[in-house]
């Protein structure tokens, strides 16, 4: 698979956008790929809770004050369990129990910044250096993946015109399709477009319960799973309904083959709309 930029793009707020780009990265180093996620999402600074350990220069750093550094000076490994967990796929010092040694890597590039630098990277010429760090990584990964709030910022117009695709998330209910589609305004907006849609099931139950919503739009569906850092990546070693579904993603916004071998849907998962 050649080297290929994802940007996920919230809908909303807290649809999970973050989570979604941490599943796919695992399921990527699963698969044996290096895969990086983008943190484009400078305010609410999400990805930096899946970093274990004190975050030094961060991404809003590369963009402003040390735009001559490699993007490797911003780079970790995603952590299993947040914090509390050693790196995925490393099988080093840093290595905790609880983490899965995978063939590939999952590596975080996140912002963890106080208000002034943040403004600062908010700027439009700071989006500009942010979309040539998108290429950087590029250039070092088999699969990049750019976290993005909502369009609304310089960042997030960055990165959904930066990007070879961009898919939105969604929550999987009615409200979620009504912003899914304002998101499709703002996007083509800035001239740019929305290539898949993924509806994102909320709650916590059995994997594959569907909780009513709509997702008559969606191109692909994530199941419910639990939303805690902490659970997180799922993906990593799970072989059910959750870890299909973004086993699904991964193939269709990469144009690849996942080589993952998962356990058979159940009657009741079939049968489940």
């Amino acid at each position: 698979m050649q080297a290929t930029t994802l940007a996920l793009v919230g809908a909303t707020g807290g649809t999970g956008t973050t989570r979604t780009a941490v599943e796919l990265a695992a399921l990527g180093a699963r698969d044996g790929r290096d895969v990086a996620i983008v943190d484009a999402a400078f305010t609410t600074q999400g990805l930096s809770e899946y970093v274990s350990g004190r975050i030094g220069t961060d991404l809003t750093t590369l963009v402003t004050d040390e735009t001559g550094a490699s993007l490797s000076a911003a780079t970790y490994p995603i952590a299993a369990g947040g914090e509390s967990g050693g790196a995925v796929g490393s099988t080093g010092a840093g290595a905790g129990s609880d983490a899965p040694d995978l063939p590939g890597r999952a590596d975080a590039i996140p912002a963890r910044a106080p208000f002034e630098r943040v403004a600062r990277a908010k700027t439009a010429e700071a989006a500009r250096k942010l979309e040539r760090r998108i290429d950087e990584a590029a250039t070092g990964y088999d699969a990049v993946i750019v976290d993005a709030a909502p369009v609304g910022s310089n960042e997030a117009v960055a990165a959904v015109t930066a990007v070879d695709r961009a898919a939105a998330v969604y929550s999987s209910t009615a409200h979620g399709r009504d912003a899914l589609q304002r998101l499709r305004g703002r996007v083509a907006d800035v001239g740019a477009g929305l290539d898949r849609s993924i509806a994102v099931a909320r709650g916590v139950g059995r994997e594959g319960t569907a909780e009513g919503g709509d997702e008559s739009d969606a191109d692909v569906r994530l199941p419910p799973t639990d939303p805690a850092v902490a659970s997180a990546p799922t993906a990593a070693t799970g072989t059910g309904a959750y870890a299909r579904a973004v086993a699904a993603v991964f193939e269709d916004a990469f144009d690849a083959t996942v080589g993952i071998e998962f356990e058979e849907p159940g009657l009741v998962d079939r049968l489940t709309p």
